[in-house]
């Protein structure tokens, strides 16, 4: 698990500095932006008569943006990682948070504001995840498993690198497994993968709200022509950093998930403190 998350790291300090090498020409078409964020919590008790378990947790988050723009062509990427544990008394520790999800969008000057595009989407997890109520606790995914990758030509409407849609009609989506998780995720028995071909759209919208806080909007809905087309994914996240100084904010994620493939409830997960967030 060190291993993989050691490796997502120095993938974005690789891309940051290759970023950071084309910015040192005269002239630069590349923009980057991020933030890691490191959130802590923590609550002892000891003889407290009214009860409490010790628990202690924390969450590492990383969102970094590297876009270039030339003339007519443009080309976003984003790469999101999180991974979050947590320790209660008596149950011992828990993952709380495994996202490791790479975006990319090529666009190439239409008309006004539209581009014809291209974009390619990869999401995994870096740990094995266990389902803890059943007892022994089950183990439910692993990385790679499931593994999705998406990509597709399509239209691109971009007011700026801060609001922007595109609209895929002609997808392709894959999922993977390992040979442990074969018949689940959509995929038959016997199999490690599944081909979908279907619709994809996306929505990307970050705005200041107010002085230091930021709020930043993540859409991705998905239909699948070949098999049940009304029964379309979700994915949405909603980001909120509300920065008190250079280093300390209060970062709050609302992320939700609809996919029939995966289950048949709503997936949500809200992860809510106050850390160490480090802008670059």
């Amino acid at each position: 698990m060190i291993k993989k998350i050691c490796f997502a790291l120095l993938v974005v300090a690789a891309i940051q500095t290759q970023a950071q090498d084309t910015t040192d020409q005269p002239i630069s078409n590349w923009k980057k932006t991020g933030n890691i964020s490191f959130l802590v919590n923590q609550s002892a008790f000891s003889n407290w008569i009214s009860g409490g378990d010790n628990t202690v947790s924390g969450n590492l988050g990383i969102n970094y943006d590297f876009n270039y723009s030339k003339e007519n062509t443009t080309w976003d990427n984003k790469i999101m990682l999180a991974y979050g544990l947590n320790n209660v008394k008596g149950n011992g520790t828990r993952k709380t948070d495994d996202t490791f999800e790479f975006n990319s969008l090529y666009g190439k000057k239409a008309t006004g504001n539209w581009s014809y595009s291209f974009f390619l989407n990869f999401k995994t997890q870096f740990t094995n995840g266990y389902d803890y109520s059943s007892v022994p606790k089950v183990k439910t995914s692993a990385f790679l498993a499931p593994g999705y990758f998406s990509f597709g030509p399509g239209m691109l409407w971009k007011k700026s690198d801060n609001f922007k849609i595109n609209l895929a009609p002609i997808t392709s989506k894959i999922t993977m497994v390992s040979d442990e998780f074969s018949g689940s995720y959509g995929i038959d028995l016997g199999e490690n993968t599944r081909y979908e071909f279907g619709f994809n759209g996306s929505l990307n919208y970050k705005t200041i709200l107010m002085e230091n806080i930021t709020m930043e909007n993540i859409l991705n809905v998905y239909a699948n022509y070949l098999d049940k087309p009304q029964n379309m994914d979700l994915d949405y996240q909603l980001n909120f950093v509300m920065q008190i100084n250079k280093y300390v904010s209060t970062n709050l994620n609302f992320h939700a998930i609809v996919d029939d493939n995966a289950t048949s409830k709503i997936q949500f997960k809200e992860v809510f403190g106050l850390g160490v967030n480090y802008i670059f």
